[in-house]
């Protein structure tokens, strides 16, 4: 039961992260792909709607890392030697994201030097969502094989499978669009912006469905066990509300119901993440490390849910002040 409480927060911090900071690493796309005679002020606005928070974002994502190698060694070591290239990109991607936005920050103002480094910005935008959504795609391939707590498969399994790389492309899909419905808020004292946002996040949601489906079928086949697990009996439930959630999204937008289409996105975001996971359980490496049996002794599950449980105490407030503090203006419209 407390590797199961462990679990559960490991994919409560998935979500979280992938609603706060997938959204920067969007912003960062929309920031590269910034086009026309408003392209600075587009650029301009996403570095605003950033640079408060982006760096509170990643605190979900070393929590993921922090609870994975407290709570599940074997299954943490697994994942990092099979996955030890793709993860690589993703934290090289990670650090230059991060360095690049306060290079450009800090660094001369002259527009070459500001090009420079939003171009190096928005590059590591676009690579570290796309090797995130291939790592989770690998683990569910069932072509990373764990014998006796040691990979037995090398460097390559799993992650250059069609459907991981699938799984890559839809990450980005949804990064990007999370990223634009947000947007439409930051901007809403400017209309022009608002629109420009507004349009690609349509667009970008448009592409959705038919990038899920191809990963859907290209599951059978490359990822058999996730395949099976998103037809069990709750899979029609769980894919209805993603669709209700899209459709709802989608109109919102269409309609300028621009806080109702965040709320949408964030629903449709979170249950997509939470259908996986439930199509994956108890996997964490399919099909040799499960939450099972690969947690840590008990003592230790032990302090970690008591650590989890005070240091909630401490971060939920203070992110919550931080976010009221920065975004607090906000008002839907």
């Amino acid at each position: 039961m407390l590797e199961l409480t462990v679990a559960i927060c490991i994919l409560l911090s998935l979500i979280l992260y992938a609603l706060m900071g997938g959204a920067d690493f969007g912003g960062g796309m929309w920031y590269l792909l910034a086009a026309g005679s408003r392209a600075p002020r587009q650029r301009q606005a996403i570095a605003a709607a950033i640079g408060p928070i982006w760096e509170a974002n990643h605190v979900w994502l070393i929590l993921v890392v922090v609870l994975l190698f407290t709570g599940f060694p074997s299954g943490f070591a697994a994942m990092m030697t099979a996955l030890n290239l793709p993860i690589t990109a993703m934290v090289f991607g990670i650090v230059l994201r991060g360095s690049a936005f306060i290079f450009r920050q800090y660094d001369s103002k002259s527009d070459a030097v500001q090009h420079r480094w939003g171009k190096v910005f928005g590059v590591a935008c676009f690579i570290t969502p796309f090797f995130q959504g291939v790592t989770i795609g690998a683990l569910a391939t069932g072509q990373i094989r764990v014998v006796n707590n040691q990979v037995v498969t090398g460097f390559f399994a799993g992650w250059l499978t069609l459907f991981a790389v699938g799984c890559g492309v839809f990450a980005l899909g949804l990064f990007a669009f999370l990223a634009a419905t947000y947007l439409t808020l930051d901007t809403k004292d400017q209309p022009d912006l608002q629109n420009d946002f507004r349009l690609r996040a349509l667009w970008s949601g448009l592409t959705l469905p038919p990038i899920a489906e191809v990963v859907f079928l290209t599951a059978k086949q490359g990822a058999p066990g996730m395949y099976n697990g998103l037809t069990h009996w709750w899979a029609p439930l769980l894919l209805a509300g993603t669709s209700l959630m899209s459709i709802v999204s989608l109109v919102a937008l269409w309609r300028r119901w621009f806080t109702v289409a965040r709320i949408a996105a964030i629903g449709q975001v979170t249950l997509i993440l939470l259908g996986w996971c439930l199509a994956q359980y108890p996997d964490l490496v399919t099909p040799d490390v499960t939450v099972n049996n690969a947690h840590a002794p008990e003592i230790t599950l032990r302090l970690l849910v008591l650590v989890l449980g005070a240091g909630a105490i401490v971060l939920l407030p203070s992110l919550a002040f931080l976010f009221h503090l920065f975004k607090g203006k906000e008002k839907g419209s």
